[in-house]
């Protein structure tokens, strides 16, 4: 394929082009996720029928993650490098059979979660009654196909990563996240009666466009060898790799789920308003963190691969010090603005101010656990490029089952807030596992110098985040007719009180920290 599509398709990028791509790539996608959640916000509120729509995605997920559906890219990855190393006819007849293999086993699994979506409904949503859990049902049959497109999309994303071409598995959630949206709104206006039905057809067809046609249009523009076959001696490793992934289930793949399975016991609405808290959470984690970790785990899987532990660890401390560099000030932004923040997102048509003071609560709840969720982006893929896939789900596993019982005291005496609380503990819990064996694996060179940072850098955001969280309140209490008004204003007066005093106390008390900052912004304003 020649002309602007082929070279689109087909251009690698370099660690610092991808890990900026991508970067843009999650904002994007997570500002579409954004006003997805917005629309269905707008449009339904926090009711019976968003609760419900939350929670038919419980089983697909669990058959997804069941699959290791999450962690494709990274069992498969290692694998190709691997054996296309020794000969492309052995790399791609290893492609085949696993693509063939994945495809059956999620068609056969999609299949019978189908037939018996009604009990399984009611797995997934205790609390609701028989009607809810048969309207469950139903949404789930519209959505369950899905997961037979985002798999085999899958095996072609990580064929393109392999090739470090990082273009169109950017653009994949951005047209998923979009056809959702399109759908969604276009349902509502044409069968007003049908209730969330658009979004879920949304959700199909965003499925088949953005996470397995475009995938596999890109991966056949750079060369795609195709056969019919279930038999590779490398299936035996892939197995191997996978399996800790299918049979451990941590915290990082069940936190949503729990959510809305604990969320599903308390008033109506709860699912959702923990749903639309967790959104905005998982913005910086995805946007700073994912990001680092997607685009840099190519490179860590070379550098394992060919035994240069030095380089390794160099690369896994770059990413872990430039994430928390990052993501340590924003989080503290965001709870400083998080009232502010729900209600220019979410608060307008069905969506009230009490909608918003609760969800805010919950932020500020779930954002405590930030800096683990993005730490554990890293540290993982650090297991996931030595092909050691059993020690993080055995710690995932372990730490979830240490937790588990929380979820269970904490929602039924702290209601919602109780389930955020028991999430956030979840994954600290998992993280400072999950650190202490990789020091006692690997040693602790590439975690060299992130407690520091960490204890240093929320010195020296806390004070600042105390100032914009007075001003937001000065602000929108000055404002109470306008919520909309006085939220725009606090988010830009409580920002811009934040950022400056945090730059002059980062230039004055840590100007190593400083410098990277300033170098990080001159190579983004670069062409």
């Amino acid at each position: 394929m020649s002309g602007f599509p082929g070279r689109f398709f087909t251009k690698a990028q370099s660690l610092g082009p991808a890990a900026l791509l991508m970067a843009a790539s999650v904002f994007l996608s997570r500002l579409m996720g954004l006003l997805r959640d917005k629309a269905i916000a707008y449009y339904y509120g926090a009711g019976p029928d968003t609760d419900i729509y939350f929670a038919a995605f419980v089983i697909p997920d669990f058959i997804n993650y069941l699959l290791a559906g999450g962690y494709f890219s990274i069992t498969l990855i290692p694998l190709l490098n691997r054996f296309f190393k020794e000969s492309s006819g052995y790399g791609w007849r290893f492609f085949s059979s696993a693509f063939w293999w994945v495809v059956l086993a999620i068609c056969l699994l999609t299949g019978l979660a189908w037939v018996f979506a009604l009990p399984l409904a009611a797995l997934a949503a205790p609390g609701f009654d028989p009607a809810g859990q048969e309207r469950l049902a139903s949404f789930m049959r519209i959505i369950l196909p899905a997961q037979a497109c985002f798999l085999p999309g899958a095996c072609f994303t990580a064929l393109l990563f392999m090739r470090r071409q990082f273009s169109i598995p950017a653009l994949t959630p951005l047209i998923y996240n979009g056809c959702i949206i399109f759908f969604g709104i276009t349902w509502f206006y044409l069968f007003p009666g049908s209730g969330m039905e658009g979004f879920l057809w949304g959700v199909l067809a965003g499925a088949f466009t953005g996470s397995l046609a475009l995938p596999f249009f890109a991966a056949r523009a750079g060369g795609l060898r195709l056969t019919l076959t279930l038999r590779h001696p490398g299936l035996k490793k892939f197995i191997l790799l996978a399996l800790p992934l299918m049979l451990g289930q941590s915290i990082v793949v069940l936190d949503e789920a729990f959510l809305r399975i604990f969320g599903s016991i308390g008033p109506e609405g709860t699912v959702s308003l923990l749903n639309y808290a967790r959104r905005i959470m998982m913005v910086p984690v995805g946007v700073v963190a994912q990001a680092a970790g997607v685009a840099s785990y190519p490179f860590l899987s070379g550098l394992a691969a060919a035994g240069d532990n030095a380089g390794f660890n160099r690369t896994l401390n770059k990413a872990l010090l430039g994430t928390l560099t990052a993501i340590l000030p924003i989080t503290f932004l965001l709870m400083a603005e998080a009232e502010p923040v729900i209600c220019l997102v979410f608060e307008q048509g069905r969506f009230s101010a009490a909608d918003t003071a609760i969800a805010s609560t919950l932020l500020v709840i779930m954002l405590c656990g930030v800096t683990f969720w993005a730490v554990q982006q890293i540290m993982g893929r650090g297991f996931y490029a030595h092909e050691n896939t059993l020690t993080p789900v055995l710690v995932g596993t372990l730490a979830t089952a240490l937790t588990l019982p929380l979820y269970f005291l904490f929602s039924r005496n702290l209601g919602a807030s109780g389930v955020a609380l028991a999430g956030a503990a979840s994954i600290a819990l998992y993280t400072l596992l999950l650190a202490w064996r990789f020091i006692a694996r690997f040693g602790a060179t590439a975690l060299q110098g992130t407690g520091r940072r960490l204890l240093l850098l929320s010195g020296l955001s806390l004070p600042c985040a105390c100032l914009s969280r007075l001003l937001c309140d000065i602000t929108r209490s000055s404002l109470p007719d306008a919520p909309l008004t006085g939220a725009a204003l606090s988010l830009l007066l409580g920002g811009f009180v934040f950022i400056l005093p945090y730059a002059g106390l980062c230039r004055a008390f840590a100007p190593s920290v400083w410098r990277e900052t300033l170098n990080l912004l001159r190579r983004e304003r670069q062409p």
